[in-house]
């Protein structure tokens, strides 16, 4: 039986600071080898039918360098890292696209829904006369790094590999809604489990029963203990793990 396994990298990453916090203490430096090997070693079924992972795809976009300086290092030295270590077959990019773009001044609430921010004391809004007006509203003007193409990139590949019977049963790292209609189909045609790598409940669109189309369906949400289990070695060729604290010591190892 072979295994396709499918991973929205960035989904995976905002998926891992939600548990842990922004914090890049043991949880980023994550090795895709062993955290496939781990999802794997849960099912005891494809196990008893001789599954093996035949490739792993990693779709993912990096950081504009400019806008999160810290970041983009981070994220260099760990996909060079995670090549240097085989924990992938084939990287898909993707791109970041900048934008300066206008919205309601607004902040999260405890359940995280927006919540518009009106004038009041101490910043209220006057009109031309000098009369406050009350419950104004802000408009601000911002700059947004908008990912492109990842959910795209997994989606195809998913789908060629599935069609093409380049794998019999796919693993789909991600909770982004956008690929209902992707992994719904390969449902109908090989036994797909849909990992959730965020804290938030699963996209409902990503739902289903275990008897969809061909049927041995699953689910499984990615645990702290799945981050901190499935670890890069410090070094990794000639890339380090940069120092906690320090992100943007370089990596790089002498070599």
């Amino acid at each position: 039986m072979k295994v396709g396994v499918y991973v929205d990298g960035l989904n995976l990453y905002y998926g891992g600071r939600s548990l842990f916090g922004r914090s890049a203490s043991r949880w980023w430096w994550l090795d895709l080898r062993q955290l496939r090997e781990r999802l794997l070693a849960r099912r005891a079924d494809w196990l008893a039918q001789g599954a093996r992972v035949q490739r792993v795809v990693y779709c993912t976009a990096f950081i504009v360098g400019s806008i999160h300086p810290a970041e983009h290092q981070r994220q260099q030295v760990h996909v060079a890292a995670l090549r240097a270590n085989r924990s992938f077959d084939h990287l898909e990019q993707g791109s970041f696209t900048a934008r300066w773009k206008t919205g309601l001044l607004a902040t999260r609430d405890r359940n995280g829904r927006p919540v518009v921010h009106t004038s009041r004391w101490p910043v209220m809004v006057q009109d031309s006369t000098g009369k406050k007006v009350r419950d104004a509203r802000f408009m601000v003007s911002y700059l947004r790094a908008e990912e492109k193409a990842t959910d795209v990139n997994v989606a195809s590949h998913l789908l060629f590999d599935v069609l093409t019977s380049r794998v019999d049963t796919a693993i789909v790292i991600s909770n982004d809604s956008d690929l209902r209609f992707p992994i719904r189909l390969a449902r109908q045609r090989v036994p797909v489990g849909v990992v959730n790598s965020s804290t938030n409940r699963l996209a409902g669109d990503l739902a289903g029963g275990p008897g969809d189309g061909v049927g041995g369906h699953w689910w499984y949400r990615l645990e702290a203990n799945d981050f901190r289990s499935c670890q890069l070695a410090e070094t990794v060729g000639n890339y380090r793990r940069p120092h906690v604290g320090n992100p943007t010591a370089t990596s790089v190892a002498s070599g």
